[in-house]
């Protein structure tokens, strides 16, 4: 009888083993957990992208995107940067940001939560950003924010969840925890 008991173990930890290999959330208990490189996954799946401002005159590439878990509640998005302006390019460079999490049933995703802007370096502006370039990349950031995720929850996730609220999202170091109910 205490073998049947260590074979179901073992079957037990390889089918989660392979769950999580998956990259699908893990449930634990009444919360449920996702790593860095989950989201790293779906964040590189949604860029390089471009988004034109002032009806087209100007327009910001971003490229790369590296997604960090420092912990104290907040994760760092770090991106190469690409602006354009009336036809001709106007530099490229970096931007990091800081940004909580919060869970929008609407678009089954977590997005990010009073995001800062923490460093921009664009060599070609003289190592910072003006104004102008700070202004609507500002803008693009509550655009993002308040539209698109940066995980979206698939069905199986959802489905562990079933009708329970998500009360908060904590993000600690290395791991993000959806807090249920």
């Amino acid at each position: 009888m205490h073998r049947i008991a260590i074979v179901i173990a073992i079957i037990l930890a390889s089918l989660l083993a392979a769950c999580s290999s998956l990259g699908s959330a893990v449930l634990l208990g009444r919360d449920i957990s996702f790593t860095a490189p989950q989201l790293q996954s779906q964040l590189d799946r949604k860029f390089p992208r471009d988004y034109k401002k002032l009806g087209g005159l100007v327009s910001i590439s971003l490229l790369n995107p590296r997604l960090s878990l420092p912990g104290g509640g907040r994760l760092q998005l770090d991106f190469d940067l690409g602006l354009a302006g009336m036809g001709s390019r106007s530099g490229s460079g970096h931007f990091a940001l800081q940004s909580g999490l919060r869970f929008d049933a609407g678009t089954r995703g977590l997005h990010l939560d009073n995001p800062e802007i923490v460093n921009v370096e664009v060599p070609a502006l003289g190592g910072a950003m003006n104004g102008t370039a700070r202004s609507m990349l500002n803008s693009w950031l509550l655009d993002y924010a308040r539209e698109e995720p940066v995980y979206r929850l698939d069905d199986s996730a959802l489905g562990r969840i079933a009708a329970r609220r998500i009360d908060r999202v904590d993000i600690d170091t290395g791991v993000i925890t959806l807090k249920l109910d």
